[in-house]
């Protein structure tokens, strides 16, 4: 393997402030010639590569919220089955009106047959979307994306414009708010894109040569299908029972929440699965190489189905949720300006949404899949092991998920609408219900399939962290231009720095008094 130790330097610069406010550039460990590393100039060593880390022994992690995901999976299937029969073929099979009148107020009433066909129909459409989107993607990255982020924008608009024309306002001044806030978001990185571009592309070059991955990927969209026929044969079951409006939003937003932690752990076991491969090619060189373990994709599956399930379980309850609000709150921070009171509250929530990533990040699934830790204990692994190379200044500065996140969102958005311009000619009155459940089906649906490229992208960056000959011994033009990014972030930092604390040292001067 070729020398890289000049740019294998730039691996491990941290930016530091010291008690005498000197800012200093701290060598970090880095890879010789042999693959070993070295150690820091504090004496701390950084974890073996990952070419040399053994098979870890597998116990079965966080079981306690797999018994609940299982126990929910089985609760939530009977009160399904129950609503959706309460209404099909007769009214209120069951006599549920007996409870519902006693608690929501009451409505016109419907039948589940009426409903089921268009949920079947955003099944089709999600599916068709998903399928036809990861297609286009291993082909045209480039153009995908570009269409995905400035297309998003104008569809929420025009869907905005849609709802108050239909006099639906609270869904418009929704849509319109989260237009304004796309917007602004894809302003405030869009000198990032570039470099985004070059991880999705090299994301994508990755899983294209491993088509097994993408197999995986739609056999578990055809088990989010099945799943779908029975969540929606209940929500059909809500949308035509004699509640009120009131009533039904409220069952339909629990029966929402459930439907959005089963796609997240469907598509969180396909990120386990496709990381753990991933991990294998690169540290083996090739997934045909001699050293490679016999049926490398099914002994990562057979992980991410029995011992880790309950750490995919687990992360799948808060990990989106968190991620998408450090996007938006790091897509305002920068166009805050010098507003100095906004700037203070922007930057406490800030902190504290830092502090949950801290817990809760997409990078832990990587270390499951490699170590079958916790999860917890993995993603607080590999937050401070980005933090200690100094690769997570190049991760705040990529924007590779929130890119991908705006194409499951518009291919969410083209289920919805579709879905509820034909729910418009048959029942005008229950448009929203009907495509927003939609809208929502369509996201789980896409997402399942482009978790795979997010999935290489968390993989590429932890193999760097932790062990750069791997990046550099699969593609060596991408490792140079990830080691000249890392650099230059750093150096970035650097200048901030040395700028904060120049401002800081001339404000302590001004508000101490010379002495008379």
């Amino acid at each position: 393997m070729q020398n890289h130790s000049s740019l294998n330097r730039t691996q491990r610069e941290v930016f530091v402030i010291e008690e005498d406010t000197d800012l200093d550039l701290a060598s970090i460990p880095t890879t010789d010639e042999e693959g070993q590393r070295s150690e820091s100039v504090e004496g701390s060593v950084t974890p073996p590569p990952l070419g040399r880390v053994p098979e870890p022994v597998r116990c079965w992690r966080d079981v306690f919220w797999l018994c609940l995901f299982i126990i929910h999976l089985i609760g939530l299937g009977f009160v399904l089955f129950v609503l959706g029969t309460s209404r099909f073929d007769k009214d209120d099979n069951l006599k549920l009106h007996r409870i519902t009148n006693k608690i929501f107020d009451q409505s016109e009433r419907g039948q589940t047959e009426k409903y089921w066909p268009l949920y079947a129909m955003a099944g089709g459409i999600g599916a068709v979307v998903a399928w036809a989107l990861l297609s286009i993607l291993c082909t045209r990255a480039n153009q995908t994306m570009k269409v995905s982020v400035h297309c998003l924008t104008t569809y929420l608009a025009v869907i905005s414009v849609f709802c108050f024309w239909d006099k639906q306002i609270f869904w418009g001044i929704a849509f319109a708010i989260a237009a304004v806030l796309q917007f602004m978001y894809v302003m405030s990185v869009m000198d990032r894109f570039p470099f985004t571009m070059l991880v999705l592309r090299k994301a994508v070059k990755m899983v294209w040569s491993l088509p097994e991955v993408l197999r995986v990927s739609y056999v578990f969209m055809a088990i989010m299908l099945l799943w779908m026929v029975i969540w929606s044969f209940g929500v059909s079951g809500v949308v035509a029972s004699n509640m009120g409006d009131g009533g039904r939003w409220w069952v339909l937003v629990v029966l929402s929440i459930s439907l959005f932690w089963t796609g997240a752990v469907l598509c969180n076991t396909v990120h386990v699965v496709v990381a753990g491969m991933v991990v294998l090619v690169l540290m083996h060189g090739d997934r045909r190489a001699s050293s490679m373990p016999p049926k490398p994709l099914l002994r990562s599956l057979r992980h991410a189905l029995t011992t880790s399930l309950g750490s995919i379980c687990y992360g799948s309850l808060f990990t989106a949720a968190i991620r998408t609000l450090r996007w938006e709150i790091t897509g305002i921070r920068s166009q805050i300006g010098n507003n100095e009171c906004l700037l203070c509250c922007v930057d406490f929530l800030f902190n504290l949404v830092e502090t949950l990533v801290r817990f809760f990040n997409k990078y832990a699934y990587v270390k499951v899949a490699v170590y079958g830790e916790c999860f917890n204990h993995s993603a607080r692994d590999a937050w401070e092991l980005f933090q200690s190379t100094g690769i997570e200044a190049l991760i705040a500065y990529d924007c590779s998920g929130a890119v991908l996140l705006m194409g499951t969102i518009l291919g969410g958005l083209i289920t919805g609408t579709c879905v509820g311009i034909w729910t418009w000619f048959k029942r005008s009155d229950r448009v929203m219900m009907v495509g927003s459940t939609a809208m929502l089906m369509g996201m789980i649906l896409v997402g399942l399939t482009l978790v795979v490229v997010e999935s290489a992208v968390t993989s590429i960056y932890i193999c760097y962290a932790e062990d750069p000959s791997l990046i550099s011994r699969w593609d060596e033009e991408f490792y140079n231009q990830i080691s000249e990014a890392l650099r230059e972030r750093l150096q970035h930092r650097s200048l901030r720095g040395r700028d904060v604390l120049a401002i800081v040292g001339i404000q302590h001067q001004i508000s101490v008094p010379n002495p008379v």
